[in-house]
């Protein structure tokens, strides 16, 4: 029986609007060895220099693997972290972003990449590597990392101001947040394991030390011992001060950090609020007595998970020249 012709027509149009509609499901367009054959060593380039960075800067390791977080928290893993505005409007200018550093280290990754393949490697790509790198030159193990996003042209500090998890979350604003981003509760205990490596500003949880129910007392859950070392550190309303999230060994990615939160020795109130969900608690109760027998494969598929979030590919987005700003 012969179709109606507005019923051919439709279908017609359907399929146009699919073919125009920008790819942005969770890791649509990704595979690993994106840039096999149109950058075949992009990932050695991106390798060479964040060994050259980690051999004089390691300290960049925790906010160059966190910028990938900031980034991906919001709108999506499209590099959106990075753009410059001449207003200071843009997410790198949000409170929650003030201490995150190493722009000049994607700069450097970018320059070396643009000069060996103009126009192929997007920064959002960029980000996912190097998170990766950071995390292999620190002690963890490596994983293969999904490329082929493209990046956003829009960066708003009222975006990572309001959307940001913050480090005061407790169980179930972690769990909803995380949910939002299409990542469960094992990928919210494994990802807050990051916090292994670097060092956070005393305001990111000053208010455990001096004022936590607005009474100038502090955190019955922090540690009396822990928490006059860190009074010591951090004066009230210090701003510039960074101290270890994982002190003596901020700077190697290991299972030190789920160790301390049993002993009420989490820096962040969302750290210590992993012992408020039977799975969460469960997940580092395992890795403490098997000295962290998953955890390392665990981060790999859970940031392989998260890289996939709310990405750009195909036609969407763009591939900067420059990361800080759009073409």
């Amino acid at each position: 029986m012969a179709c109606p012709k507005i019923v051919l027509y439709c279908l017609l149009v359907q399929l146009m609007f699919l073919c125009l509609v920008p790819e942005v499901a969770h890791g649509q367009g990704l595979k690993v060895g994106f840039y096999q054959k149109t950058c075949p060593n992009a990932e050695a380039i991106v390798k060479k220099v964040i060994g050259e960075v980690m051999s004089v800067a390691p300290g960049l390791s925790g906010p160059l693997l966190r910028m990938h977080f900031h980034d991906c928290f919001i709108r999506g893993c499209e590099g959106s972290i990075l753009l410059n505005s001449p207003t200071h409007q843009a997410e790198k200018d949000a409170a929650p972003n003030q201490g995150l550093r190493g722009f000049q280290t994607i700069d450097r990754v970018k320059t070396a990449l643009e000069k060996a393949c103009p126009g192929i490697v997007s920064c959002a790509d960029i980000l996912a590597i190097v998170a990766r790198d950071v995390v292999v030159a620190t002690g963890g193990l490596s994983y293969n990392v999904e490329t082929g996003r493209k990046d956003g042209n829009i960066s708003r500090s009222s975006e990572a101001l309001n959307n940001l998890i913050p480090p005061t979350a407790n169980i179930t604003t972690l769990k909803t947040g995380f949910a939002r981003r299409g990542l469960n509760v094992k990928d919210l205990v494994v990802l807050s394991g990051g916090h292994t490596i670097g060092f956070s500003r005393c305001s990111a949880f000053s208010n455990r030390l001096y004022n936590f129910t607005g009474k100038g007392d502090p955190d019955p859950k922090l540690d009396s011992t822990y928490a006059a070392r860190l009074k010591f550190q951090c004066k009230p309303n210090d701003v510039t001060t960074h101290v270890e999230m994982d002190p003596g060994s901020a700077r190697t990615f290991d299972v030190k950090y789920f160790e301390l939160i049993p002993k009420r020795r989490g820096l962040f109130t969302s750290d210590v609020a992993l012992l408020d969900d039977s799975q969460t608690k469960a997940y580092i109760d395992l890795q403490i007595k098997t000295g962290g027998s998953t955890f390392f494969k665990d981060f790999g598929v859970s940031m392989v998970k998260m890289g996939r979030v709310g990405v750009l590919t195909g036609t969407a987005g763009e591939v900067r020249k420059v990361c800080s700003k759009v073409n």
